[in-house]
């Protein structure tokens, strides 16, 4: 099977996106997440409804500018993403309402940019790229970033920052703390909220067999 055949029913937009659709040699920002947002976001669509086109290209794109997390510009990615989307469809003739659409999902999916989503696919969008930062991949992402940014795992000190400040930059397990078990509060759909309380779950027991190893 061909890798756009397995964003089907997508797979003719997939051949033309995927070129653009990553950009580094980010391991937690590759094709591979972005079928698995793909593959959540259908799941949430399939519920919730909205353009599949708009959502299936706005997930195709949202990471086709690639800013490290520890980069002065991270805020701005998602912006730049949406700019860099705009220029791909408007070259493959897309009307301008659908890149509008697109531009504001990818615009609004990222955490780090604090934009409310006003759209059902941007809500989708960012549902679907949240699922993939908890539960057993969001835990792997977490520490793949922790080697990627020279960080150490915990302090052996005080593993649970009781007597110091969380410091996700230095600490890889501070970062459940710091980001990731708040993702969960903030879905926009019902159905992403659903399988956001099984990962949050499965995140929490993630850090408890790590806790009880050291």
């Amino acid at each position: 099977m061909s890798l756009a055949a397995a964003f089907a029913p997508y797979e003719a937009l997939a051949l033309q996106l995927i070129p653009h659709a990553t950009e580094g040699d980010d391991g937690s920002h590759d094709i591979a997440h972005i079928l698995r947002v793909f593959k959540n976001s259908m799941r949430i669509h399939a519920m919730e409804g909205g353009d599949g086109d708009v959502l299936a290209a706005a997930v195709l794109l949202h990471d086709c500018v690639a800013v490290e997390k520890n980069s002065p510009l991270r805020a701005q990615a998602s912006r730049l993403a949406a700019e860099k989307a705009g220029v791909i469809l408007a070259g493959m003739g897309w009307e301008k309402a659908k890149i509008e659409a697109v531009a504001h999902a990818i615009t609004t999916h990222s955490f780090s940019a604090n934009i409310p989503p006003e759209t059902l696919e941007a809500k989708i969008l960012q549902d679907a790229d949240r699922l993939d930062a908890i539960g057993m991949v969001g835990a792997a992402r977490c520490f793949y970033i922790a080697g990627r940014m020279a960080s150490g795992l915990y302090d052996p000190a005080d593993p649970l920052a009781k007597d110091r400040a969380l410091d996700d930059k230095t600490f890889a397990i501070d970062h459940f703390e710091v980001k990731l078990f708040k993702l969960a509060d903030g879905f926009q759909t019902e159905t992403g909220r659903a399988l956001a309380g099984e990962r949050h779950e499965r995140l929490k027991q993630i850090r408890n067999m790590f806790l009880d190893e050291i």
